[in-house]
């Protein structure tokens, strides 16, 4: 559901609008906060989601045994410090650990939605076309 966009080393325009007015290109290596100010970790990747190309998930390097937790960008925002993402760090490590660097399948997304209480009544990306009489 959702690709990894690797411009951890490069910068590459990565196509899509960004509806929560966060470019991925200005992410990578800048700091992240939670809810109260307290320091996460490092964006390390940015995720896009597969129909529209926005960007949908953060992962951020903890340091805690250098693994990497993801972080929905949508409601998060960029602030002059770094990335604000709007949940305790306590939740923020406790999301599920997918490794990064590879795509996101639907199922994994489905959790991350789950695991931040996320409205997901919304298609969350259903890149198909409705088949005939389907709508």
């Amino acid at each position: 559901m959702c690709r990894l966009v690797v411009v951890t080393r490069q910068l590459r325009p990565v196509g899509g609008t960004v509806q929560t007015d966060i470019d991925p290109r200005s992410l990578i290596g800048r700091k992240a906060f939670d809810r109260n100010g307290a320091k996460i970790g490092t964006v390390d990747e940015v995720y896009l989601d597969d129909a529209t190309g926005e960007p949908e998930w953060a992962a951020v390097r903890t340091g805690l045994f250098s693994r990497d937790a993801f972080v929905p960008l949508e409601p998060s925002e960029l602030a002059v410090e770094g990335l604000r993402v709007p949940y305790d760090r306590k939740l923020i490590k406790d999301a599920p650990d997918f490794g990064v660097g590879r795509h996101l399948s639907p199922e994994q997304e489905l959790q991350l939605y789950h695991h931040y209480r996320l409205d997901i009544s919304a298609p969350v990306s259903d890149s198909r076309s409705p088949s005939p009489g389907e709508d």
